[in-house]
């Protein structure tokens, strides 16, 4: 690309509309910008096809006669999983900052399909428990270099409503994944075909990425988004600093994992994280054995959870951007008190209700469990860690939360046989309402930025409070 077509100071001469630069958009730049947004989607809703083949082959291994695991075991497979996963979330974090999503996210989705196809060929456990730890480092290698990716297309102000969008992509994902898991194997009579197929779609998610993704709008010769947009910049990014670090730097990394407030949604996102996985992993097997519905059947009753994500996702996004003026904490301390209720009703409104009130249930999980997770996970992450440090901010904040969520991984098959299901939802529910507790003191919390351009100053600390 040469000099002439880029357009470093596109913001510098237009005229102040409410203090702010007029944005005049430019098609190329818009044009990459809806395609790295969707490119991303895709890439890390697709991450779920082989996440999610285990826990609805479950069900049909559980009916297996040739098979001898039972649901004890799938815990410890299951442990071996989110152990790798809460590992891999801190190091590819720190990975897509120092080498930039694109090698991240391909080399960890070309070994995912590989996994997958392995484990749909296996039959013993310690098969199971070697290669779904591979996948977890696999799966571990989307979020946070993907979140990464979005912040150098997306500015600040219109953060919250782009990741509420984009962050649909882990409940559509799942919700998809698993229904077509399950319908692969009632196809194809066989859970194996859950691994299988799955695998197959994500190959072709391979090569789209291949394709269509770009680090940031600089490496097009596009001006950064800041300059596009005439907004204010990040902190840890700013020029106006005097020991400016470059993107991805061990000094910017430092400051990240030292920063408490990312810290602090990295211990809320520990206790969010057992309710979401004990759902995804164990959601078929929990259905099943509560209303007597079949592999197909309890896959796609399950998948309802992921269906009210996106709803859930997108209007918390929107609350934080327009309603509590890009504060992103409100409308997850709001969801999270919403999600313990229902999570501690949990076992009294279904233990006499069908199917319909299964769904309802679930869905109601899935809507206050969704927006409040985006936004600890993605905007915030981005928000407080800065672009240059959103990777091993995200990958923190994941990795903190995937510690937490090896128990909803590995809980559930032990309380399910000696205590119940009614046990299992009441803890859940204890560890959400901790987590809002904990969140409710940072109400007003804010990243600090300095000014450019016609912005005018704000707090350059860490955060601030209004």
């Amino acid at each position: 690309m040469t000099n002439e077509n880029r357009k470093p100071d596109a913001h510098a001469n237009r005229p102040a509309i409410d203090g702010h630069a007029a944005m005049e958009k430019d098609s190329r730049y818009e044009r990459w910008r809806w395609t790295v947004f969707g490119i991303t989607w895709l890439a890390y809703a697709g991450f779920y096809l082989t996440r999610k083949s285990w826990s609805v082959a479950k069900v049909g291994i559980l009916d297996d006669p040739n098979m001898v695991i039972g649901k004890a075991e799938m815990g410890l497979v299951d442990g071996a999983f989110g152990i790798a996963y809460a590992l891999g979330q801190f190091i590819m974090g720190i990975c897509g900052d120092r080498f930039g999503p694109r090698i991240v996210v391909l080399t960890g989705m070309f070994f995912s399909v590989v996994t997958a196809v392995a484990m749909g060929a296996s039959s013993s456990l310690i098969a199971f428990g070697a290669i779904f730890f591979i996948q977890g480092l696999c799966q571990a290698s989307g979020w946070a270099p993907l979140t990464k990716n979005v912040s150098y297309w997306f500015s600040r102000k219109e953060r919250g409503r782009i990741y509420g969008f984009w962050a649909t992509n882990y409940a559509v994902g799942g919700m998809v994944a698993g229904a077509f898991a399950g319908a692969m194997a009632v196809v194809f009579s066989s859970w194996r075909f859950a691994f299988f197929m799955p695998a197959a779609v994500l190959a072709v998610v391979w090569v789209l990425f291949l394709l269509l993704q770009k680090n940031r709008p600089e490496d097009i010769g596009l001006p950064s988004i800041e300059d596009y947009h005439g907004e204010a910049v990040d902190v840890l990014d700013s020029e106006e600093k005097p020991d400016v670090e470059p993107d991805g730097s061990w000094t910017v990394i430092g400051e990240v994992f030292r920063n408490p407030m990312i810290l602090l949604l990295g211990a809320v996102y520990f206790l969010l994280k057992p309710t979401r996985y004990a759902i995804l992993f164990w959601g078929p097997v929990m259905i099943s054995e509560r209303l007597g519905t079949n592999i197909g059947e309890s896959a796609i009753i399950s998948a309802v959870f992921e269906l009210a994500g996106p709803l859930g996702v997108i209007f918390a996004g929107y609350a934080s951007d327009k309603w509590f003026g890009t504060r992103r904490l409100p409308a997850a301390i709001i969801g999270l008190f919403c999600l313990s209720v229902i999570l501690v009703m949990f076992e009294s409104l279904t233990a006499t209700g069908g199917k319909g009130v299964m769904v309802c249930l679930l869905f109601a999980i899935g809507f206050f469990l969704f927006g409040p997770d985006a936004l600890i996970s993605s905007v915030s992450a981005v928000d407080f860690g800065t672009k240059k440090g959103a990777g091993s901010s995200a990958g923190l904040i994941n990795g903190m939360g995937s510690t937490g969520q090896i128990l909803g991984l590995s809980l559930p098959g032990i309380i399910s046989v000696r205590y119940g299901w009614g046990v299992l939802f009441y803890c859940l529910g204890a560890f959400v309402l901790l987590a809002a507790l904990l969140l409710l003191p940072k109400w007003n919390a804010m990243p600090g930025v300095v000014s450019t351009g016609n912005q005018s100053s704000k707090p350059t600390g860490q955060s601030s409070e209004k």
